[in-house]
């Protein structure tokens, strides 16, 4: 039986995989990969699933035909990692190489990483720009350098950050390295109706862009946020009648500015009842315009049956 496995390599970048299930492997084991047309060294992310005849072929990523999903060869053996390890001493120094002819070119790129295919057949290399860069020429140089096939390939700020890693605000592994690989759209919008401040260094990442935990958090806390109480609302609660002055979603708590005592208490939402004396205030200041009103028209008639 064939199962189909997540593998990742050097330079940080995820694929899917086929292999046997005689292989016998496990997640975070190494394995040599047959892609295209060199093979790779890669470490074992997951198992996904049982391999189906369509995942025998991977949809394509641009004008290309349909390429062939990579094989699992073999588990990898002490021999391969120290080949592996060879590679990476190779790959840092294609990496200084790559440097000198990007400063000779003058181009506006920033290098990221170098990745030396198992077999030594391709050099990936990573990199960042602000806009599109024709890197024709430093292709055809390196080529010439190396001695090898040549590929470059420009990412983003958030696959940069991904690729080097990193700890993020709240103390944990950036969520980019660990487990998130689709960066989904996110917009200050969802800031907002989280209730976190606004200002640009709490709402963005290491990568400099808006946090990717305000997209897959945003349904959990609009679900919470149906229950809970707004800002400004007039409310009751043991400590007497005040109004809400802020609250905070995870703990499901709400602070109340009492109006006798102008202290601020913290309550559970469900300690807390939502009222609207204005309401009933201009309901009464209606009611008594309107006696007075009536009260007038009555005089008024009282003074013509007197004439």
């Amino acid at each position: 039986m064939e199962l189909l496995y997540e593998i990742q390599v050097d330079n940080g970048s995820r694929y899917h995989a086929i292999g046997d299930e005689s292989l016998m492997l496990k997640p975070e084991e190494y394995c040599v990969v047959r892609k295209d047309f060199y093979t790779d060294y890669a470490r074992v992310i997951k198992i996904c699933r049982e391999a189906t005849p369509e995942d025998h072929t991977q949809e394509p990523q641009g004008p290309d035909k349909k390429t062939e999903t990579p094989i699992i060869q073999r588990k990898a053996t002490v021999v391969d990692q120290s080949k592996a390890h060879e590679n990476l001493a190779r790959a840092k120094s294609a990496m200084r190489t790559a440097a000198q002819h990007v400063e000779l070119l003058q181009l506006p790129m920033k290098l990221i990483n170098a990745h030396y295919s198992f077999d030594g057949k391709l050099v990936t290399i990573q990199f960042s720009a602000e806009g599109r860069v024709d890197f024709r020429e430093l292709v055809k140089q390196l080529s010439s350098a190396l001695n090898t096939r040549i590929e470059l390939r420009q990412i983003g700020v958030r696959d940069e950050t991904a690729a080097i890693g990193g700890i993020a605000p709240c103390g944990r592994i950036l969520c980019c390295c660990s487990f998130l690989k689709d960066f989904a759209s996110i917009n200050v919008k969802m800031a907002k109706e989280q209730d976190l401040s606004l200002t640009p260094s709490t709402i963005s990442g290491v990568c400099g862009r808006l946090k990717c935990c305000l997209k897959y958090e945003h349904e959990g806390y609009l679900e919470m946020e149906k229950t809970m109480p707004r800002r400004g609302d007039c409310c009751e609660c043991a400590e007497g009648r005040g109004r809400i002055v802020d609250r905070n979603l995870l703990t499901q708590k709400v602070a109340v500015c009492l109006d006798e005592t102008n202290r601020t208490v913290i309550c559970h939402r469900d300690e807390v009842t939502v009222v609207y004396p204005e309401k009933h205030k201009y309901s009464k200041k209606s009611g008594g315009a309107n006696s007075g009103q009536n009260s007038k028209n009555s005089e008024n008639e009282t003074g013509k049956g007197v004439s």
